[in-house]
């Protein structure tokens, strides 16, 4: 094996005008598979954590409370229990967060807008913090009650600016009209079309607007370290709550608000837990992660036709250019074995060697553009739910790139070298000169 490199190190030398070309399009092939990759892999993990922090965390632990046997709200009830048994049962936890929940309007002295309510206590949001990067005013007055926290996108339909005052106004789950006013004290930049229709205010907000007392909240959030183990941990809580007495709904993989029919048809009163995924309650955005993760293998497809046709053109010119070479080989008793395996060796060379290079040179390029903050146009903002491109590469991606691209070359060249095997010594020797 060590001669077999060393033949194939000399020979890449001393070809270096073909080494160099056949190199150079490797790498560069490398660098755009990994460049792509890691774009989809940025607009997924993009995508996914924007939505889970804004609107439900990876997993969902919420329910229903029923007063009467055909009323529902999304409430959970004495939710400080809860929240403890679910830090204490959660595999690979990373933050636990409760959020009110609440549907209304928001009216300013121009303008008002329908919006889907959260509250929350800013306190207790690290992650919220790292998603929603606010252009005026600061999150830290979601502090007081009777504050507010609106996109620019709202804040320009109500015309309102910071220290402005607004009202919610909506339905008590007892059916009774109710209004809160708000100072606004902090307005956010768009995050696509999550930043539409979400409005975040003190967690006090929604408990007073709805009549709620303080032991009473819409959901529990759970953030993990690996969102594809959601189902997983969603089923561990689901056992670990049901086993502390809690009493649950039949898993219905539904967002809570196509539920309310349902659940007003079913014959029980008080407080029924339900548990579900990030996935359960933005079918939306499984849908658009489903859509990036198929262009994703197209593209991927369409390279290693590239780069198999590429290498298989090259070595053809190759082997006609060394066609001397071979024969005198074989005329001196390398077996065809031995010269497959040479040539297929010097492919593989050139191939590890080319697609590390590649590889490095894509990182580069994956750090200049999350550095260089590059702002993406208004219609992409709307899906990818960021103002800015990033690009996620990491070792993974760079690892797997590397091996697809290396053994695509050189499995490319093995039928060029077996038809190299196959040439008779004298013809090629004579079709040398």
């Amino acid at each position: 094996m060590n001669t077999l490199l060393m033949i194939a190190t000399r020979n890449l030398a001393q070809h270096k005008r073909r080494t160099m070309l056949l190199g150079s399009a490797v790498a560069m092939v490398t660098t755009l598979l990994v460049i792509l990759l890691s774009l989809f892999s940025g607009m997924r993990t993009t995508m996914l954590r924007t939505a889970t922090t804004l609107m439900t965390g990876h997993v969902n632990v919420a329910g229903f409370y029923k007063i009467t046997t055909g009323t529902a709200a999304p409430l959970v009830t004495k939710y400080q229990g809860l929240t403890e048994l679910v830090k204490k049962s959660t595999p690979g936890l990373k933050a636990v967060v409760t959020r009110g929940r609440g549907w209304g309007k928001v009216v300013s002295e121009s303008s008002s807008i329908q919006a889907a309510l959260s509250g929350l206590n800013i306190d207790s949001e690290p992650l919220f913090r790292d998603v929603v990067e606010v252009s005026k005013g600061s999150l830290d007055g979601l502090r007081d009650p009777h504050t507010v926290l609106l996109f620019e996108q709202q804040a320009e339909r109500l015309q309102v600016k910071v220290g402005d005052n607004v009202t919610l106004s909506s339905s008590t789950f007892r059916g009774a009209n109710n209004t809160v006013d708000l100072r606004v004290v902090a307005i956010a930049k768009d995050l696509g079309f999550m930043s539409g229709f979400n409005v975040y205010v003190h967690a006090d907000s929604i408990r007073e607007l709805y009549e709620l007392d303080p032991n009473t909240t819409g959901a529990i959030q759970v953030m993990i370290k690996d969102a594809n183990e959601a189902e997983n941990v969603a089923n561990t809580l689901r056992k670990a709550i049901e086993d502390a007495g809690y009493r649950m709904m039949d898993r219905v993989p539904q967002p809570f608000w196509r539920k309310f029919e349902s659940v007003r048809r079913e014959d029980w009163t008080g407080q029924k837990i339900d548990i579900t995924t990030w996935s359960d309650e933005m079918a939306f955005m499984r849908y658009t992660l489903d859509t990036v993760q198929v262009l994703t293998i197209v593209v991927v497809s369409v390279l290693v036709v590239i780069i198999i046709v590429g290498v298989m053109n090259t070595l053809w010119m190759a082997i006609r250019e060394r066609t001397k070479e071979i024969g005198t080989l074989r005329a001196i008793g390398m077996q065809r074995g031995y010269v497959l395996r040479m040539f297929v060796t010097e492919m593989a060379v050139l191939a590890f060697s080319s697609t590390a290079i590649g590889a490095l040179l894509a990182a580069a390029l994956c750090w200049m553009v999350n550095a260089a903050h590059i702002v993406v146009p208004k219609a992409f903002q709307v899906f990818l739910m960021s103002q800015t491109l990033q690009l996620a590469p990491d070792f993974g991606i760079a690892i797997r790139s590397l091996l697809t691209i290396a053994i695509v070359t050189t499995l490319g060249a093995l039928f060029p070298a077996y038809r190299a095997t196959k040439l008779q010594p004298v013809t090629a020797m004579h079709a040398g000169n």
